[in-house]
């Protein structure tokens, strides 16, 4: 049995969800993962391969020049070659993106999983067709996965087997941060306190309120760490307070993470944000680290409600939450066990075991279908 996925994510920009949970899908399956075709001044579209475990990354390559219709085209026949060179035939289509369905509906899979893992159509530049294709694919879908509870809540009555999988952590790797070591050399010259994030900069971000918060506390010291996408960089803070020491890789966060005193997702609250479930909320309190979020819905239920994370969506309340944690820096050991009990079972091994479980369901409730039809038309 084969897994194709389709991903609007490149494999190699930031580790998260997708890679997580494909990663563990090709111990069982022989796993390809198709990302979104880069664009260049070439004369024959073809496709790059390469290996990232057990996965088989495919990055389509095509030329800047094709319409719309011509890169569907393009994308389907690359996508046949790759099906007729690799001899698949049984095989799961797992989509992270609905666009995928442009140049994949014609295959037959045996079973269709669509992992909502966000609301595309509310992110800036999303494909005006975004909408019509998920409604595509949530009716030809055998099962859905959400990435969180709001999510799940505003999809429940779209599908029949639908189900909520929020944001999980590899939990050993993200408590070493709380073991001693070296802080890294971009970062140990830094002074604290230090009030720390990482992940994509882009629409999601609240340019302000991290100025607003900097301006008015210079003693404190913000560490942003992450690419910066679909948005200006020029319109990043510039004050002598606030760092940026660019993208890192999913091993070097807890080393960062490790020299922080406070963990922050100032995050606006718009429709890019209204149905996230950030994976680094977990991720941060597992490494110990104090939280500051703004009131996404998926953080404030359950982390706020259970007095994981502080809330605070102006530059008072970040502030007033800011002091309230370094003034209690050293007395947390009652936090720290509430978080640890909260986080015994949040493991990306236990939610792939039970995607893994209702994607198998599927396949055996197929096959006996199917039986059954063979007996009937025998008999």
């Amino acid at each position: 049995m084969d897994l194709i996925c389709y991903c609007h994510l490149r494999w190699n920009f930031v580790y998260q969800r997708p890679q997580h949970i494909i990663s563990r899908f090709a111990k069982n399956y022989r796993t390809f993962y198709i990302e979104e075709p880069l664009f260049s001044e070439i004369a024959q579209s073809f496709y790059t391969l390469e290996k990232n475990g057990d996965v088989t990354v495919i990055v389509p390559n095509l030329n800047s020049g094709l319409k719309e219709n011509q890169i569907v085209n393009e994308l389907k026949q690359l996508l046949n070659g790759l099906v007729k060179e690799n001899k698949i035939s049984n095989h799961i289509a797992y989509y992270y993106t609905p666009m995928g369905l442009n140049f994949s509906r014609h295959l037959k899979p045996e079973v269709v999983v669509y992992d909502c893992m966000d609301e595309l159509s509310n992110f800036k530049f999303a494909p005006p067709e975004l909408k019509a294709l998920e409604t595509e694919l949530l009716r030809i879908a055998d099962v859905v996965f959400t990435g969180g509870e709001s999510l799940f809540n505003a999809k429940k009555n779209d599908h029949k087997n639908i189900h909520s999988f929020p944001s999980s952590i590899d939990k050993l790797h993200f408590a070493s941060a709380r073991s001693k070591g070296n802080d890294p050399a971009d970062q140990k010259d830094i002074p604290h306190p230090r009030f720390g994030f990482y992940g994509v900069i882009d629409e999601r971000f609240d340019l302000e309120l991290i100025n607003a918060v900097a301006t008015q506390r210079p003693e404190w010291n913000f560490v942003i760490i992450g690419p910066v996408a679909k948005i200006e960089p020029a319109s990043l803070p510039k004050l002598p307070n606030v760092f940026y020491p660019g993208g890192k890789t999913y091993n070097d966060l807890p080393e960062y993470l490790r020299g922080w005193d406070v963990a922050i997702i100032p995050f606006l609250l718009n429709e890019s944000t209204r149905y996230i479930s950030p994976t680094k909320t977990p991720e941060y309190l597992a490494a110990g680290k104090p939280v500051i979020s703004s009131a996404i819905t998926d953080v404030v239920n359950p982390y706020g409600n259970e007095g994981l994370v502080h809330i605070a969506d102006s530059a008072e309340e970040f502030i007033a939450a800011g002091e309230k944690i370094l003034k209690h820096i050293d007395d947390n050991n009652e936090w720290l066990k509430k978080v640890d009990l909260f986080l015994q079972h949040n493991s990306w091994d236990n939610t792939w075991s039970k995607m893994n479980a209702l994607v198998e369901n599927v396949r055996t409730t197929k096959k006996k279908t199917l039986n059954n039809l063979k007996q009937q038309v025998y008999v």
